[in-house]
């Protein structure tokens, strides 16, 4: 082979390769910068020894001096050892994404993650929906004298209408009826029958409580809230979708470039 041609062969293959490892290094860079655990998923991991319990969206807020969004949550436990019984506990108040600030901004008060028997599913419910409201272990449908059921819990588990504010906003059959059938399990958020806002953000149930931070917000602070969240959302997917498009361009091209190359060497 003539020497000349040798060198240029081994200085393209040199060349290719460097550009190849730049090009994994600085998507793996990216994959690794732009990866990050919700700080429910962080939540959720803490408690991993449990079987049961619940997480509910208590309240929300949004700092304007640090530009932060943020979540309390509130757990309640069913032990191990003593499955009858629910502890509650408020958890401290932790920074979350402006992605996950869009996703549960309508879900204050409601259940966004459910383990049972150890396994996790997240699905937004009124609170006791999924696994308490209905299970004849802890109560019964009571019917009244205008004909309307309503769930009540048993005397040992009256903590547990506390715990979901049920005694001020009982549960009626029909609302859970339509959540069993048309809900549960589907992947889709409960909010009430027939297009009603009887739960969630915004709810007379979420609105009812005094001590909310987020309640406690006027309604201009709220909305503005909402535009720089979606705003923030929307410019982060598409610089996403610009860097997705970038690299397939960059893949082809390198792919283009490589089989040029290939053609030529074998003249």
């Amino acid at each position: 082979m003539n020497p000349f041609l040798k060198k240029m062969r081994k200085s393209n293959f040199l060349v290719l390769m460097t550009l190849v490892f730049a090009s994994l290094f600085v998507s793996c860079g990216k994959r690794e910068a732009t990866f990050q655990k919700s700080a429910l998923d962080e939540l959720v991991k803490t408690k991993n020894d449990l079987q049961n319990f619940s997480v509910i969206l208590y309240d929300m807020d949004f700092d304007e001096k640090t530009e932060r969004y943020k979540h309390q949550y509130q757990l309640l436990i069913q032990p191990n050892s003593n499955p009858d019984t629910l502890i509650n506990e408020l958890q401290p108040w932790v920074v979350v994404s402006d992605v996950d600030f869009k996703k549960y901004q309508e879900d204050m008060g409601m259940e966004i993650a459910v383990k049972k028997d150890g396994i996790l599913k997240k699905q937004t419910s009124p609170a006791g929906y999924s696994e308490h409201v209905g299970n004849e272990k802890y109560g019964k449908w009571e019917r009244r004298s205008d004909g309307t059921s309503f769930w009540a819990f048993y005397g040992q588990y009256a903590f547990m209408s506390s715990m979901f504010r049920m005694s001020m906003y009982p549960v009626r059959y029909s609302y859970w009826n339509d959540y069993r059938g048309n809900y549960y399990g589907s992947g889709r958020s409960y909010y009430g029958s027939n297009g009603t806002r009887s739960y969630g953000t915004g709810s007379n149930y979420s609105n009812s409580r005094s001590n909310s931070r987020w309640n406690s917000r006027p309604s201009s602070f709220k909305q503005n809230v909402r535009s720089r969240v979606k705003r923030s959302s929307s410019a982060r997917s598409s610089r996403s979708s610009s860097s997705r498009r970038s690299r397939s361009g960059s893949r082809y091209s390198s792919g283009s470039n490589y089989r040029s190359r290939g053609g030529g060497f074998g003249k």
